[in-house]
């Protein structure tokens, strides 16, 4: 492994997306991640299947009930940096594998906890998924067009932005500071903590009068006929982000637009979205991309997720990747003294030598190898 990261062990129990994510961003960077897949069988269906969010993984199948695959686990973590887990609020403990018992054994161990709710309140025991924790979060409901219901931006809010990447953050953050302490900590990180944080410039602009209005009505959320997307001839899309006025008058010249309303005239807004929607609708949306290319009006093709690699910026900096077959993103950000490697393929290193490497006993590790290969 390379990375800026190489040298950091890493343990993640076996769980749905958010941990999921925050250990393969972890991974990317050049973690050596352990994952532990649950070997009983009621239990298979809470792991990510094999795919593009598993990459980078050593893996091993425990039975967290089994006293000797316990024993096996902790044995392990004595030697790891970090132990992720996404289990609800105590699950962890009636299993033993709680922040006491494993940082009794290794105090500098840095536990991450991913859960909805955090570790407590008075919704911490309870299930959610992504959409529940936008809600509460206060990040879901801007999210819209005007008199329409609010839509779910994917699960990219809470699990994956304000759960998965802000449990590796805490991850980091702890690491760094027990570079001074010599101890590690729990990190609680909560998916409706981190949409919340992620709400917070929209909080700014509220409390600067820049967000008075209801949904889909204000700059950012497709209110603004400069900040919206429109249909092209072909029936697909651009994007437009022309906020400043520099921009939005390059915009207009590239789109020949004449005689507009002014860009900030609220109450002509709707004539405004009459006439960028008109314009857009004369040419196709690649034919528009070639218009826009090499300008600053900010409008850009809306590409499909399998699409985006074909585009010539993304395929210079080689934004996409193959691995083991699958196209899929490649790890970000960029380092320039210690860049990432290329993502390996699960278990493209077997966890026998990533764990002899670790310096774990080798009886143990041939027992948990003839064990997970049941």
């Amino acid at each position: 492994m390379s990375g800026p990261l190489t040298g950091v062990r890493v343990v993640e129990i076996a769980g749905l997306a958010p941990a999921a994510f925050g250990a393969m961003v972890l991974a990317d960077l050049g973690a050596d991640v352990l994952r532990i897949d649950r070997a009983s069988a009621r239990d298979r269906g809470v792991a990510v299947p094999p795919g593009v969010l598993d990459r980078g993984r050593s893996t091993i199948a425990l039975d967290l009930k089994d006293e000797t695959d316990l024993e096996a686990l902790h044995q392990i973590l004595e030697s790891a940096d970090v132990l992720i887990e996404g289990f609800r609020p105590g699950v962890a403990e009636r299993l033993g594998i709680g922040p006491d018992e494993t940082r009794g054994r290794n105090p500098g161990l840095v536990y991450a906890r991913m859960t909805g709710w955090g570790q407590h309140g008075p919704l911490a025991a309870r299930a959610g998924h992504d959409i529940t924790y936008l809600a509460l979060a206060g990040a879901l409901e801007p999210i819209g067009h005007a008199g329409e219901r609010p839509v779910p931006p994917l699960n990219l809010v809470a699990d994956l932005g304000g759960g998965g990447m802000l449990l590796a953050l805490g991850v980091l953050a702890a690491l760094h500071e027990r570079q001074s302490s010599g101890q590690g900590q729990v990190v609680d990180a909560a998916m409706v903590d981190g949409s919340s944080l992620l709400m917070t410039f929209v909080h700014g602009m509220r409390d600067a009068g820049l967000w008075p209005n209801p949904r889909g009505e204000n700059l950012f959320d497709s209110g603004a006929p400069f900040y919206d997307t429109y249909e092209c001839a072909d029936g697909r899309f651009v994007a437009v982000g022309a906020v400043e006025t520099e921009f939005f008058a390059e915009l207009l010249d590239r789109l020949g637009v004449a005689d507009a309303p002014e860009q900030y005239e609220f109450a002509r807004w709707p004539q405004l979205r009459e006439r960028l929607a008109a314009a857009f609708k004369q040419r196709t949306r690649d034919e528009w991309a070639e218009v826009f290319a090499d300008s600053d009006a900010c409008a850009a093709p809306v590409l499909s997720p399998w699409e985006a690699h074909e585009h010539p910026h993304n395929a210079q900096r080689q934004a996409f990747v193959d691995v083991a077959g699958a196209r899929q993103p490649a790890p970000a950000p960029r380092f320039d003294r210690t860049p990432a490697a290329a993502p390996l393929p699960r278990n493209a290193r077997d966890a026998a030598s990533m764990l002899d490497s670790w310096a774990v006993d080798t009886a143990l590790i041939a027992r948990m190898t003839t064990r997970s290969s049941r």
